[in-house]
């Protein structure tokens, strides 16, 4: 059978719940971030962030948690093929803390769990088959079904050639050995433990695990004398995880001298939370072993995963990808505080965000100032802009028509009912939040912009105007600058994709290099929005130049997307034409040549929802194919 995948893990999978409070108690905790947990899952996770072909085996309830974690699964590329829906159980939930350096309390909520209700008959031979090899996990032998279940995968990883993999991954409380408030206990000895371990043994290829990992699966009582008891029943490659001081690899006979054995490289870094730093650890050393890359570069990959994850707060969402791994191995970071350094940060964001279509033609209706001008000179109440929105909204999804590359640029202001409705579109979605016309920026009625950016969903772009222009007096660019920087660092620090709307031609001429040299010194400051929107140039030389500051300061930039400014059809399907020339421009977000005679007509009563909804959608459909025409031509 052919091995389409690299990698299939076992066990555990729940929703960790981690406080967002650090330095407290778990009872004091208020709000938590929410997030893929469990060994294996954490696994097949950081795996796949790393290039590997993974694939998890377990449970989930039939709920929206177990629905998080599908759906989470995917996105990160992880084959979801043995993932089993469980009508009759809960996903299980942790919840977890950061109280001190090493310390993290954890409550497990796993009473019949989905994933503890895993057995034999959820294994599928010909997917097991599919893979190079099968990562069990000790917690899935604390019982009889799911014991059972390991067993098969095992089974039949040998008969077809893989390899068997064991994180030892013990947790006392899992196996009813301490009390729910003991989730952090790390080490309570017990022979029946140890005997269910002992077993796992002899067919391993790889058994990974911490010092006291190390003694209850052998059930010695120093590291040493564990080790060797490993061996005599196991060929495996050993690896002894030891925290802070990296780990050990063991591939032949284990001498009288624990560190008698291969090391990789290791990181001087600050740790901030423990928990979730071994999953991450296994995937930078599979990543190598699956490889088959030297045993010291498996482990120095082990050591720099580990050595991320420890630095950063979550579990599975703060594993790094491969770019991110490689450039922290080559050029290291600014400062201890992985989590701080701004480089790495940038390339672990935009190297896990949200897939996103690569074209993108949207329809822009978050213009407040102007339909309430409109609203205004007919002298009708502004309450029924936000029905005139609902409106927009139909119309992008008569074009769209359920497919991806299309989206819609919406208000909280007078969008809220819009935006509701929108959500059940598969549109990509951004919203302003800039004060309508203001210059100096300033943002819309709102002093605390972290708070208020946490209300949006997580799939939603911040969308910010700015009218800015290389000649504009130092005092203005200034203040622009300084809440440009401030609305960067609330998008990264809530963890929504950002765009950043750039005209400058209102406010000065518009050389070839007006817009790249805003758009440089935006860069220069810090500033790196996943997408630019900006008006068109009619000099190519300017779409070069702007192409290449993009390039030249951020390869995971999205791109561009045009602006509309109320252009006629004519011209905006002539600038389609000129910025089809470069690659970087992916399409457009245009409102008012779409919307504005029909909300005309419509808030002064001339014309029918069903009338308004044609009249925008037919122009939408002509700007898009407008936009499809000049890609297509260019391409060819």
């Amino acid at each position: 059978m052919p091995k389409t995948l690299d990698v299939v893990t076992i066990g555990r999978s729940s929703v960790d719940l981690y406080g967002q409070q650090i330095g407290g108690r778990l009872e004091d905790v208020t709000s938590f971030a929410k997030s893929i947990g469990g060994c294996p899952a954490n696994i097949a996770v950081g795996t796949a962030r790393l290039g590997l072909k993974s694939a998890l085996v377990t449970r989930v309830g039939a709920e929206q948690m177990g629905g998080f974690i599908r759906e989470g699964l995917a996105r990160e590329g992880v084959a979801t093929d043995g993932v089993i829906v469980d009508r009759q159980r809960l996903t299980a939930l942790v919840l977890l803390a950061v109280r001190d350096e090493g310390v993290s309390p954890m409550i497990f909520y796993r009473s019949d769990c989905a994933d503890m209700a895993l057995e034999e008959g959820d294994l599928d031979e010909a997917f097991i088959a599919s893979s190079r090899a099968v990562l069990v996990t000790g917690t899935h032998f604390s019982r009889p079904n799911t014991a059972a279940a390991q067993t098969k995968a095992i089974r039949i990883a040998k008969a077809h050639g893989a390899r068997v993999i064991f994180d030892i991954d013990y947790r006392p409380n899992l196996w009813g050995l301490a009390g729910h408030d003991a989730g952090f206990e790390r080490y309570v000895k017990s022979d029946l433990v140890t005997k269910n371990l002992a077993g796992v043994l002899p067919d391993c290829d790889l058994i990974v695990g911490t010092e006291e990992e190390i003694l209850i699966a052998s059930g010695a009582d120093d590291v040493l004398s564990a080790l060797k008891a490993i061996r005599q029943v196991s060929a495996a490659t050993i690896v002894l995880k030891r925290g802070a001081m990296g780990c050990i690899v063991y591939d032949g006979p284990i001498s009288d001298d624990l560190e008698d054995g291969i090391v990789g490289d290791g990181f001087l870094i600050e740790v901030y939370n423990v928990l979730g730093a071994g999953d991450a650890f296994m995937s930078g050393f599979l990543r190598g072993w699956l490889k088959d890359e030297p045993l010291a570069t498996c482990a120095t990959w082990a050591n720099a995963c580990g050595a991320i994850a420890v630095s950063r707060l979550l579990c599975s969402p703060e594993y790094p990808t491969f770019d991110e791994l490689n450039h922290f191995l080559t050029k290291g970071a600014s400062t201890k505080a992985l989590r701080k350094d701004a480089a790495l940060n940038h390339i672990h964001w935009a190297t896990t965000r949200r897939p996103q279509p690569e074209t993108l033609m949207a329809l822009a209706c978050d213009h407040r100032m102007q339909i309430e001008q409109i609203a205004d000179r007919l002298g009708v109440d502004r309450g029924r802009i936000e029905d005139f929105k609902v409106l927009t909204v139909e119309a992008a999804a008569k074009v769209a028509a359920g497919r991806p590359g299309y989206g819609m640029l919406l208000d909280s202001t007078y969008g809220q009912k819009a935006l509701y409705k929108a959500s059940y579109q598969p549109f990509w979605i951004a919203r302003p939040v800039e004060q309508p016309g203001s210059r100096p920026l300033d943002f819309d009625h709102l002093p605390d912009l972290g708070s208020h950016l946490t209300e949006w969903p997580v799939d939603h772009c911040i969308k910010c105007l700015c009218f800015y222009h290389p000649d504009d007096p130092p005092e203005l660019k200034k203040r622009q600058e300084r809440e440009l920087l401030r609305l960067h660092d609330a998008a990264r620090t809530v963890g929504r994709e950002l765009l950043v709307e750039i005209i400058a031609g209102k406010h000065g001429p518009l050389t070839e290099t007006t817009v790249a040299s805003v758009i440089q010194r935006l860069y220069h400051l810090g500033i790196r929005p996943d997408w630019w929107k900006l008006e068109p140039q009619s000099d190519p030389k300017a779409w070069k130049a702007i192409e290449a500051v993009i390039a030249s300061n951020d390869v995971y930039c999205r791109g561009i997307v045009l602006l509309g400014l109320d252009a006629p059809k004519a011209e905006l399907v002539a600038a389609f034409k000129a910025a089809a020339v470069t690659p970087m421009v992916k399409g457009f977000a245009v409102g008012r040549t779409i919307f504005a005679a029909a909300a005309d007509r419509w808030l002064a009563g001339q014309i029918s929802d069903e009338e308004a909804i044609d009249d925008m959608a037919t122009k939408f459909q002509a700007l898009c194919d407008a936009w499809q025409r000049a890609t297509r031509a260019e391409a060819a």
